[in-house]
């Protein structure tokens, strides 16, 4: 999966413990609604879903 620039500078502020499970989740709710991109759009509202800010 591809990712945004803005989205990859974003996902590097996620604690490194868990930025990889957060980029796998991420990743896959891209793929079932299939973006072939992770832009910073598509990040900020996956975060709102997990219940993050």
């Amino acid at each position: 999966m591809n990712w945004a620039p803005d989205a990859e500078a974003k996902l590097k502020e996620v604690p490194f413990f868990v930025r990889p499970a957060v980029r796998k989740r991420i990743e896959a709710m891209a793929a079932e609604s299939g973006q072939v991109q992770v832009d910073l759009a598509f990040f900020e509202d996956a975060k709102a879903r997990f219940g993050q800010k």
